[in-house]
């Protein structure tokens, strides 16, 4: 049985969750599920990565969450001269005062509560891979020295799926270490003319505060102690290995078109991700219902689909659907 505190816990969380929502009302119009996928993966203490058209509200929400959550905010446009100092920082020379020098570190924008890393795939693999270090292992070193980074630790990093030209698409083992890959698309028509009404005025909007980084920081804790069973283990590990092409059992659909499927890192994925939505549902148990409501952002960044599919016109997400109609049957 989970802990009366966590059940407290359970509780404002959803509170949190709805407040959240409220205040990213004021400037960000729909995109519920989106905010959600952003809570889970800040939840489990994964990083994510934002892939959407130009337009669509991708760093007003993650600054202005930042703002909600009361989180240091900081963001890195990519781009191709970018080097690896500009994210993590360097050492500079200066006068100590008493007629000598000494070298005095000076941080990068790595150093916030929040990054927004906007359009990674526009930077070389040696500046990538600088934050992708960072995002790994929660601290950067420079000049010999490691420096730890400040808790929570939250990467949001954007990817533009048009205009490829000139662009460094992160490789498969380095999408593996984002937590999840969630999708933004186009408003709908009545969703659409409420922005244009909400941005072409003159009115300011505050932000209240729902949470502080030591309350994000409980809650971390707190999702890594939701209980889930051995069956919904079993259905997420079941899920992961499906999209292994050895592995698959669908009938065909993983063998005909995925390429590589997701590791063992997507199974603890899922199960982390069920915890933290359960919480954010107000539930104290991770149950199968999460485990089917995650797994598309979880998995789509790890299901690597081969020519076949992409000339059938198939995503991911279709054969994600097609693998969990097979689990969960």
């Amino acid at each position: 049985m989970i802990a009366e505190p966590d059940v407290q816990a359970a509780a404002k969380v959803r509170e949190a969750r709805e407040k959240i929502r409220g205040e990213l009302a004021k400037v960000i119009v729909g995109q519920e599920q989106v905010i959600d996928e952003m809570l889970i993966a800040l939840l489990s203490r994964g990083h994510a990565l934002l892939v959407g058209v130009p337009g669509l509200a991708k760093t007003l929400a993650v600054s202005s969450m930042a703002r909600i959550l009361d989180l240091g905010f900081r963001r890195i446009q990519f781009t191709p001269d970018l080097m690896p100092s500009d994210i993590t920082g360097f050492d500079i020379i200066q006068d100590d005062g008493h007629g000598g020098r000494a070298l005095r570190f000076v941080e990068g924008p790595v150093f916030a509560n929040m990054i927004l890393a906007d359009e990674i795939n526009r930077t070389p693999p040696k500046t990538q891979s600088a934050l992708l270090e960072a995002m790994q292992e929660n601290h950067v070193t420079c000049g010999g020295q490691t420096r730890a980074l400040p808790l929570p630790f939250f990467v949001l990093a954007t990817q533009n799926p048009i205009e490829q030209e000139g662009t460094y698409p992160l490789p498969e083992a380095q999408l593996d270490r984002f937590f999840m890959q969630i999708n933004l698309d186009y408003p709908g028509p009545d969703e659409e003319k409420d922005i244009v009404r909400m941005t072409t005025g003159s009115s300011a909007v505050e932000l209240s505060k729902a949470l502080s980084a030591a309350d994000v920081i409980r809650l971390q804790d707190i999702t890594r102690r939701v209980p889930v069973s051995d069956s919904v283990i079993d259905k997420a590990v079941s899920l992961a290995r499906m999209t292994r092409p050895q592995k698959g059992t669908d009938g065909g659909s993983v063998s005909r078109f995925v390429s590589w499927g997701a590791g063992p890192r997507a199974s603890q994925s899922l199960v982390l991700a069920a915890k933290a939505r359960a919480l954010l549902m107000g539930r104290t148990a991770a149950s199968q219902e999460d485990v089917l409501a995650i797994a598309k952002p979880v998995l789509r960044h790890r299901v690597i689909l081969n020519f076949q599919a992409e000339a059938e016109g198939l995503t991911s997400d279709v054969v994600i659907d097609r693998l969990c109609a097979e689990v969960f049957r």
